[in-house]
């Protein structure tokens, strides 16, 4: 261990290498349904108690609709949103949404998302 490091911070970091490969592939899968505009989202999983986690392997689509357009993100099983593309009228989210099950054989997530603010 590195001198001036303790623990969590080892923890903190070990985590958040991992999640960002988690969220590398996330974001690969949505660029090439969106046209190259997916962004990164979360990482690490936010549990409060200094225990650092990657997000999940596992991905999950979900989409919402705002103000805006809609929404498409690729999250773990907890709704964490790896990456996030937005904004799509209803149209091309549906076709985006359509090619991500057809070729990734990704399922739809339902419960409530976490985003980054």
């Amino acid at each position: 261990m590195k001198a001036g490091y303790n623990i969590q911070q080892m923890q903190y970091f070990t985590a958040l290498k991992m999640g960002e490969k988690r969220v590398r592939v996330a974001q690969d899968i949505l660029n090439k349904y969106t046209g190259n505009v997916a962004m990164p989202a979360l990482a690490l999983k936010d549990n409060n108690n200094n225990n650092w986690e990657p997000v999940g392997e596992e991905n999950y689509f979900a989409s919402i609709k705002a103000q805006n357009g809609y929404l498409i993100a690729i999250c773990d099983k907890n709704g964490i949103a790896k990456s996030v593309a937005q904004w799509f009228i209803e149209v091309k989210r549906d076709e985006i949404i359509n090619n991500i099950i057809k070729n990734e054989n990704i399922p739809e997530y339902s419960g409530k998302l976490i985003l980054p603010i």
